[in-house]
């Protein structure tokens, strides 16, 4: 999609600071990081959130998280916890409309909810 920012972060028009990469996935540091490590996790493939992504390929949704799977891994997160969010639509929060995954650590995370 042209005017989708992750889009051309996986097409190399905008640089990222990427901390994953294989065929399907691309993760890089949030911008705005919500805790000590903060990752965004997006498949190359475009897909506006979660619903449209387990209509046209939820084969994605496997890419995805073997590919959190492994970073977390190597980066030894899997051993201090780590949690996983993903917004849908502008009332949960989704300020990208490119299905991404949010990996949250390196510290101990707060309560989530109201």
């Amino acid at each position: 999609m042209s005017d989708c920012i992750f889009c051309k972060i996986v097409e190399g028009k905008i640089p990222s600071t990427k901390v994953f990469e294989n065929n399907q996935v691309i993760a890089f540091k949030d911008l705005h990081p919500l805790a000590a490590k903060h990752f965004l996790f997006i498949h190359k493939s475009h897909t506006k959130d979660i619903v449209q992504m387990m209509d046209s390929d939820p084969g994605q949704i496997k890419d995805i998280y073997q590919s959190i799977s492994q970073f977390v891994k190597d980066e030894g997160m899997n051993e201090e916890g780590f949690r996983v969010v993903t917004n849908l639509g502008a009332h949960a929060g989704q300020t990208v409309f490119h299905t991404h995954f949010h990996v949250l650590g390196g510290e101990t995370l707060g309560r989530f909810g109201k």
